[in-house]
């Protein structure tokens, strides 16, 4: 098809997808059940970061890590003690486990405390047209405290090669608008124009049989490749495709 076809019909799937009926089985679920800027942040950080795998195992987990937190996680993270953070040790999502989240609640509250919270350190660091080397500089303040080098496994560093599908979905999350009720639109200091498509096997697949995408792994030069075919369909806001690359992906099996 042509690209005015293409951009015709990953339109009409966008609008089909891109709807709050979809989130009773999506992990975006989660942070929707906040109101508090931080809490929304803080809950929508976390449930990202277990994202994958099966998304009712991804959904209960992070259910139960929000009653950990007293279903305060901003509350909790400011105001904890040793103690607060010890019972947190049972928890374990594949290899996510209870010493990988004492060390993020570490990291979170000094975050806040230090770097003026999640928005802010995402914000000091991105460019024009991208927020990949600000992922990477993200995570680099992040282990910026003594930590066991197995946790820093949770957070991928795009300058190393990875696509870092889990924290560009979270910040799809927090930076698009929420005029459909999907996303929150609440870190106005960034722009949609600089988000990356949260790249994985089925919007990987489905991209390459829509041509937008040739290189075979999903990693940081795949996403490049398909950030740049995105940005010409729709160079304001280029990442709403990723509502119609999963669908036709996941509900389609296109």
């Amino acid at each position: 098809m042509t690209q005015s076809e293409l951009k015709e019909f990953l339109d009409e799937k966008v609008v089909q997808y891109n709807h709050p009926r979809f989130l009773e089985d999506d992990p975006l679920q989660i942070p929707h059940r906040f109101t508090k800027k931080e809490d929304i942040e803080i809950s929508g950080f976390l449930t990202a970061t277990i994202a994958w795998g099966n998304r009712k195992s991804i959904i209960n987990n992070a259910s139960r890590l929000m009653e950990l937190l007293d279903n305060a996680p901003h509350d909790f993270i400011i105001n904890n003690s040793e103690g607060d953070l010890d019972k947190l040790i049972p928890f374990v999502h594949r290899t996510f486990n209870g010493l990988d989240l004492h060390y993020f609640l570490r990291s979170l509250k000094n975050s806040y405390q230090n770097h003026g919270g999640l928005e802010s350190i995402f914000s000091k660091n991105q460019e024009k047209d991208s927020l990949q080397s600000a992922i990477s500089k993200f995570k680099e303040v992040f282990f910026e405290l003594p930590h066991l080098p197995r946790t820093t496994k949770h957070i991928s560093d795009p300058n190393k090669g990875s696509a870092a599908k889990r924290i560009n979905m979270f910040l799809r999350w927090m930076v698009r608008d929420n005029s459909t009720g999907v996303d929150f639109g609440i870190w106005k200091s960034l722009s949609p124009s600089q988000l990356s498509c949260p790249l994985d096997v089925h919007s990987g697949n489905v991209a390459r049989k829509l041509k937008l995408l040739k290189r075979k792994q999903n990693d940081a030069k795949a996403l490049q490749e398909l950030d740049k075919k995105l940005r010409k369909l729709d160079p304001i806001d280029p990442v709403k495709y990723d509502f119609a690359l999963f669908g036709l992906g996941v509900f389609e099996k296109f």
